[in-house]
């Protein structure tokens, strides 16, 4: 039998079926990521069910949360399905699904609002309008490509991700905003979301944009990224509809178990709750 050493060439490979899968940026940025840093750690070594073992003991020795290696063992699975090397897929470690999220990650509408301000106070006006972009329709940092001066006249866009189309209102205040920006940028048709020389703005443009953001609005950067904008969408639309299926159709989510996850109180919320219930005398 060969032995199965993991090259570079393979992980060019594995980004081809990626692609060929219709697996987001990020996600094909991630698990490129994740077994570039395995094969690094295996130093030309065979990929053995008990090298993956051993890696996975590592990470956790290192202080590695138990979902970032379970992210990392799911990039491993999908290369090793994809080379046909199933015998060397990992399990992933049994977590029990916390009933809160930490309250020191989450991102409230004050706080989100104060960036929103401080991007406007500070002269950076594509990211306050990107900010609210994310923000007030939930959608996931890809899918700002989207929003295009032919979408938001319409006031709706259709994404085509994962293999799925979905199309999303988008709201008429919003759409006016920007609108006005793409006319000022002289922007007639396409992408209103550029960057310089007429490029796509990329997710790590985005990324690095807001997390420079956080010192002058005084919010701390833990909490600032993109897909917190999205959670805070998702809380906020709830509470105001109380419909999780019609929010899982917004967010495009395809199990309801994942839309849930957005859903889930802080700890702060989650004390206030147990404390309503007066069985403490």
């Amino acid at each position: 039998m060969n032995e199965r050493i993991l090259t570079q060439e393979q992980l060019v490979g594995f980004r081809q079926e990626l692609l060929r899968q219709e697996r987001g940026p990020a996600t094909v940025e991630k698990y490129l990521r994740d077994a570039g840093q395995f094969r690094a750690w295996l130093h030309g070594r065979e990929v053995t069910p008990e090298a993956v073992s051993e890696w996975k003991g590592e990470l956790l020795a290192q202080g590695r949360r138990p979902t970032t290696v379970n992210g990392k063992l799911a990039a491993l699975n999908a290369l090793f399905r994809w080379m046909d090397w199933n015998e060397c897929r990992a399990r992933s470690l049994r977590i029990q699904r916390k009933a809160f999220r930490e309250d020191a990650r989450e991102l409230s509408r004050e706080e989100y609002q104060r960036l929103v301000r401080t991007a406007e106070r500070m002269g950076k006006n594509r990211l306050a309008l990107m900010l609210e972009a994310i923000g007030g329709t939930g959608i996931r940092v890809s899918e700002v490509k989207y929003l295009t001066v032919e979408s938001l006249r319409r006031e709706r866009a259709e994404i085509s991700l994962k293999g799925k189309i979905r199309t999303i209102l988008l709201p008429g205040k919003l759409c006016r905003k920007l609108l006005q920006y793409a006319k000022k940028q002289k922007i007639a048709s396409g992408e209103v979301f550029l960057a310089r020389g007429g490029k796509p703005i990329s997710r790590k443009q985005i990324w690095a944009e807001m997390k420079a953001l956080c010192s002058a609005a005084g919010v701390a950067p833990e909490k600032v990224f993109p897909h917190n904008l999205r959670h805070l969408f998702a809380q906020t639309f709830y509470r105001s509809t109380h419909d999780v299926v019609k929010l899982a159709d917004v967010l495009g989510h395809s199990n309801l178990t994942t839309t849930r996850i957005y859903l889930l109180s802080t700890g702060a919320e989650h004390r206030r709750e147990l404390d309503r219930l007066g069985l403490i005398s």
